[in-house]
């Protein structure tokens, strides 16, 4: 059954693309558009199975990521494909949508197949692991551990006191001597027999330990012998998922255009890591290329977007757009797409070109300058344009000038940089301690309900889509927002509210998630195209900038107000 799905409106005004979508930033093709719209009118509507995307209150799950791919058929018609990213409704294959790559869950597959021994030894690791003999080892272990240093103690405490005692018997012995109501053979018997209690109460002290020691050695050896078995099994669960697993990356065969097969080992071999991520081949993108080189459709543009509530920790919003992965899709991808003219990689492009910046304030420590949207504050992998260059050849004999903070590049506003090292020590050292405070204006996709508020999610970096950034309360690092609303517009018939934001601490796109976490304000800033929906611009500018001069410590504030 083909997966073929033709419009079901007239497309014939909408001219095809010069150049097919660059996967890992874009805007959506208005063909790929009609596609979305038309699957998500499937969605609403199918009835041939059932998933919880956690639209109730009540649900714990999460939604889903869908793609389309406009294709052209070996007949010259135009329609498109569908799929989702890893299961959905605990199935692989489900009408209307393109197959897996490879079905690992095929009954008799080798993969399956393969678990099987793997779960006999996750059951008797389970089985080992509740062994009540070795809950009872590991607390007997804990009790000699305490009784050998409750008497350990007891002991050292009674030595003490002895030793205070013997040490006044000979000092009245000395005196007796002294006084010679006691004779040098009778002073000597009662030192010799001092001597004999010291020397027995040390015996007695070594004894306790050794005895004390042997015990918890004993019961450790006990344990261990328990311990090395389920050892041994956690090496040989290891050494067979290692080998199934790259079995199983062996079996995803990926195409391109021109019909050549790679293998995700083969892919990912010249990869920092070479073993691919969990769940590599699965997500939407690959699966839809695949299925068009397979049948011979030539791919015309593409589009993914999130279906259902957001996730506890990234930013996923209902029906929103959103690129490929970096770290699963981007190695896969470029195989599959090489030898296709894509759209420019906005990432290579210097969007600095012909902007200059401006200087707000300088002298001999410092200078302040107001950064342009969409210019780099330190240069970048591909792009070395950047404000840090400009000062750099603008002030080509001073010590600096050092960089202190940055702006993201698509934030405008506010940045200051020391000139010598001197001034550098000292903005650091206010940094670090908070002293710098920072007033940021945001433009918000919505109408907020309350007038002012603060928000503490802390952060981390997305392991697998950098640079994205997430919310992970195990990992992440403190991340504190206060925010104040400014006013509420209407905007072209959008509600919109412009805040306030005071970042207290300055975590990577700290306020752009902020904004955008359902935890935070729920509401991306316009044009945010990481976290939201791309406009003409980011609509946040670091408004205001204060801090102590580094030599007067003279409190200085500069405010350069926003261009949206």
């Amino acid at each position: 059954m083909t997966c073929f799905t033709p419009f079901s409106t007239d497309v014939s005004h909408i001219a095809l693309p010069e150049t097919f979508t660059f996967p890992f930033c874009y805007e959506p093709h208005p063909l790929s558009q009609v596609a979305v719209e038309q699957l998500q009118q499937h969605l609403e509507s199918q009835t041939d199975w059932q998933h919880d995307f956690g639209f109730e209150e009540s649900s714990m799950e999460a939604g889903k990521m869908f793609g389309v791919l406009v294709v052209k058929n070996a007949q010259g018609e135009l329609g498109f494909l569908s799929a989702f990213s890893g299961k959905l409704a605990d199935k692989n294959h489900l009408p209307h949508f393109v197959p897996p790559v490879f079905d690992m869950l095929t009954e008799g597959s080798f993969f399956l197949e393969g678990t099987t021994p793997i779960n006999v030894i996750n059951h008797k690791i389970k089985q080992l692991e509740a062994d009540p003999e070795l809950a009872l080892l590991q607390q007997t272990i804990r009790d000699f551990k305490q009784q050998a240093q409750r008497e350990v103690e007891a002991l050292r405490l009674t030595i003490v006191e002895s030793r205070k005692q013997r040490k006044a018997l000979r000092k009245q012995a000395e005196l007796h001597f002294q006084n010679q109501s006691l004779n040098d053979e009778s002073l000597q018997a009662i030192f010799t027999d001092l001597s004999r209690q010291s020397v027995a109460e040390k015996a007695q002290q070594k004894h306790l330990k050794v005895y004390w020691l042997e015990q918890v050695e004993t019961a450790e050896s006990q344990l261990q012998q328990k311990v090395a078995v389920i050892e041994q099994l956690k090496k040989d669960r290891k050494q067979q998922s290692a080998k199934l697993q790259r079995e199983l990356f062996s079996q995803y065969q990926f195409l391109n255009q021109n019909q050549q097969s790679k293998s995700l080992l083969d892919i990912f071999k010249d990869n920092t890591n070479p073993i691919p991520p969990a769940g590599s081949g699965e997500c939407a993108a690959p699966k839809l290329l695949q299925y068009a080189f397979a049948h011979h459709f030539t791919p015309i543009c593409l589009a993914e977007f999130w279906w259902g509530a957001s996730p506890k920790s990234e930013i996923r919003q209902h029906k929103k757009y959103y690129p490929a992965c970096q770290s699963k899709c981007q190695p896969i991808l470029s195989h599959m797409l090489e030898g296709i003219e894509l759209d420019e990689n906005p990432l290579l492009k210097n969007h600095a070109e012909g902007k200059n910046i401006d200087i707000i304030y300088q002298d001999e420590a410092i200078v302040v300058v107001n950064k342009p949207a969409e210019f780099l504050s330190v240069p970048g992998v591909n792009v070395k344009d950047s404000v840090y260059t400009r000062l750099q050849v603008l002030y080509p004999n001073v010590e600096g000038p050092f960089v202190l903070h940055r702006l993201d590049m698509s934030t405008s506003g506010l940045l200051v940089f020391a000139l010598t090292k001197r001034a550098n020590r000292s903005l650091q050292k206010q940094f670090i301690t908070r002293g710098v405070e920072k007033r940021y204006v945001a433009l918000l996709d919505g109408k907020l309900a309350e007038t002012n508020g603060g928000i503490d999610l802390p952060l981390r970096g997305d392991l697998e889509d950098r640079p994205r950034q997430m919310v992970c309360f195990e990992h992440g690092k403190p991340a504190e927002t206060h925010w104040q609303l400014i006013e509420t517009l209407t905007i072209n018939g959008l509600e919109k509210s412009k805040v306030y934001l005071y970042p207290k601490t300055g975590r990577t796109h700290q306020l752009r998630v902020h904004c955008a976490h359902q935890n935070g304000l729920n509401m991306p800033i316009t044009g945010d195209d990481l976290y939201g929906e791309k406009a003409n611009r980011l609509h946040l500018h670091a408004q205001q900038l204060a801090f102590d001069h580094p030599y007067t410590k003279q409190r200085m504030v500069f405010e350069v107000e926003e261009e949206f």
